[in-house]
């Protein structure tokens, strides 16, 4: 495996702070690092403490046979990691097993404060409870290194394939789980059964096998996830080690192990599933649409500019489609109702950047709920428009969400978005909390961040994160013969009213009945700031208390999207001839400047053909009664 990383990357990881001898229980030495002996649910328990522990806590969590081929603890107690074990041997990772493990973590990350997502780590029988507790915590793993691992008892101690099965072993297999050996070979909750979840998480795998293994067969076991993890979109690299049995396990130089863990344990950038149909479109094909959508984060020259210039460095003989749909202003409400005409409508897109945290929460204010219907629009639409498409979000920061993330909280509209992309298999890049660590960590100041717009040296710290996701999507040789795979679209949304099917309306559907006119305003004469983009295209104009116009539409929810100034009216909407909702266009920005803004007149109604009636109210909270569509939206 070629691995590659980056200055910044390295940076990160040499950083390391002291450690605490924070762990009661006996002290002994372990390999020359301080070893803790103690009790946890009545099941015996230990933590290795690194001489320095690394950023973020990371822990390797062992199951069985603690002490055995240690090349790998050793190398990861280097690097900063805590080493744990909880041992639930004679279990066989059955639901007692699991709710021991679910104690002990409870343990280490309260009391002890060790990171959120440990990585697991088993070997031979160990590969039970590893999985199984994954199964049962998908998103509290960073990764699983799995050696020589039963992923099926019936395979061993069952020795119902191949294999030579555990002799009395598997009688008390069956005692574990309280199954009769009839019911045991009907059991669908083995590690090649449970997989799911893990690869709706992104939780990466990493398998070492002997390919000459009789006690643990690897086409019953390790061959059975390999192909089931693929096939859902999970990301699974199994390294074979020819002629070898079952031991000795792990490796003699466990570099290519500590290299995947490491990659995995960086908690800022998050791969989730795997980024390989825009890798074969751009190695193979050598062709490659590249799409960005957000605020004006994204319209600016910053980190678009330099992700399109790294990926043209790192695919020089593929002729590159740049897509910038960036919009000052906009929010995921206003992308998912633009995304078919400022991205889809291009062609298909291979790979696609997506970037509305800051604007959800500072322009637009959004619920939580409207942060999941507008990002959950976004992907939806687009999945289905190419479901090979490749996705990332990422989260930008503006000072509030800064003051959030520095308090240990998370701001609303970047918990909303990982939602969205946890439920969809989507990468994240979360450089707001990157940038907050490293703020409190004392290593930049948000001057030299550059603020809401980054400068140049911000913007580089989220290229450099992006190249780290891609440097981990892209690390191991392309096979030849590799076909793109579609991603899977989740049988339930996580908000049924999302914005899946948004689209825009063309001005002349609306019928005008008094006051309203599509024309180019004379901006010159309008007092406030305005936005070029918009100053040279026809608006749907009205001026005056009671112009009234109608709009057929079908869908579930309807709105504007408008350009609203110091003069904005107030509007009274009404669909189907049902009551009337007062919406005020005017947005705290108006004072000085025609801002872009999406609202919404309805949201949940019954699917189907509805007519929407607009009047300019009466009343007024601005210096005017000016309402200025550029489109209107609808679902």
């Amino acid at each position: 495996m070629v691995l590659r990383i980056s200055c910044f990357v390295l940076l990160l990881c040499a950083i390391l702070t002291p450690a605490v001898a924070e762990f009661d229980g006996k002290k002994s030495e372990w390999n020359g690092f301080d070893r803790y002996d103690f009790t946890v649910d009545g099941r015996r328990c230990l933590v290795v403490a690194p001489q320095q522990t690394a950023e973020g806590r990371p822990w390797v969590w062992r199951a069985r046979f603690f002490g055995h081929e240690p090349q790998t603890d050793i190398a990861l107690l280097n690097e900063g990691f805590h080493l744990t074990y909880c041992d639930v041997g004679g279990l066989f990772g059955s639901p007692q097993a699991v709710a021991h493990w679910n104690a002990f973590y409870q343990v280490m990350t309260e009391q002890h404060k060790l990171a959120d997502r440990p990585v697991l780590e088993g070997m031979s029988r160990g590969g039970l409870i590893i999985y199984n507790w994954a199964a049962a915590n998908p998103d509290k793993v960073a990764c699983i290194y799995a050696d020589a691992p039963v992923c099926d008892f019936k395979s061993w101690p069952g020795g119902k394939g191949k294999g030579k099965g555990g002799g009395g072993a598997w009688q008390q297999c069956l005692g574990a789980y309280g199954l009769s050996e009839a019911d045991a070979l009907k059991y669908m909750h083995n590690p090649i059964d449970n997989l799911k979840p893990l690869a709706e998480a992104g939780v990466p795998l990493l398998h070492v096998v002997g390919d000459a293994d009789v006690v643990v067969p690897v086409e019953e076991n390790s061959a059975i996830i390999e192909k089931r993890y693929k096939e859902i979109g999970g990301l699974i690299q199994v390294i074979h080690k020819p002629g070898v049995g079952h031991h000795p396990h792990s490796l003699k130089d466990p570099g290519r192990i500590v290299a995947f863990v490491l990659k995995q344990t960086r908690k800022n950038v998050q791969l989730r599933g795997n980024l390989d149909n825009s890798r074969i479109r751009f190695e193979h094909k050598r062709r490659g649409h590249v799409a960005f959508i957000g605020g004006s984060i994204t319209e600016m020259s910053g980190y678009r500019a330099m992700v399109c210039e790294s990926l043209k460095k790192r695919f020089p003989e593929t002729n590159f489609t740049f897509t910038a749909a960036g919009i000052a202003s906009t929010c995921s409400t206003t992308g998912a109702f633009r995304l078919r005409n400022d991205v889809l409508n291009k062609g298909p897109v291979d790979l696609f950047f997506i970037e509305f945290a800051v604007n959800d929460d500072q322009d637009a204010g959004h619920t939580r709920q409207v942060c999941i219907r507008g990002m959950e629009g976004i992907v939806r639409q687009a999945r289905r428009h190419n479901p090979d498409m490749d996705m990332v979000i990422t989260h930008f920061v503006n000072p509030g969400m800064l003051t959030q993330l520095q308090a240990g909280k998370t701001p609303l509209s970047m918990r909303a978005h990982s939602d969205v992309a946890r439920h969809y298999s989507v990468s994240t890049i979360q450089l707001a909390k990157e940038i907050a660590e490293q703020i409190t960590d004392g290593k930049i100041t948000w001057q030299q961040f550059g603020g809401t717009h980054p400068k140049p040296f911000g913007n580089r710290i989220c290229t450099e994160m992006i190249d780290q996701l891609l440097d981990t999507a892209w690390d191991d040789p392309l096979e030849k013969k590799a076909t793109p795979n579609p991603h899977a679209m989740p049988e339930r949304p996580l908000d049924s009213l999302h914005y899946g099917n948004g689209r825009f309306i063309d001005l002349t559907k609306a019928t005008i009945e008094t006051g309203w006119e599509i024309k180019t305003p004379n901006w010159q004469a309008i007092p406030g700031g305005k936005r070029s983009r918009f100053t040279g295209i026809p608006i749907l104009c009205g001026e005056e208390p009671g112009a009234t116009l109608t709009l057929k539409f079908t869908g579930t929810a309807v709105g504007a999207y408008v350009t609203a100034g110091p003069d904005a009216a107030i509007l009274e909407a009404r669909v189907d001839g049902g009551d009337v909702q007062s919406v005020n266009l005017y947005h705290r920005f108006s004072k000085g400047l025609h801002y872009p803004r999406t609202v919404m007149f309805a949201t949940d109604l019954s699917a189907g053909e509805h007519v929407l009636t607009l009047r300019i109210a009466d009343d007024s909270k601005s210096s005017g009664h000016a309402a200025r569509i550029i489109k209107f939206v609808a679902n």
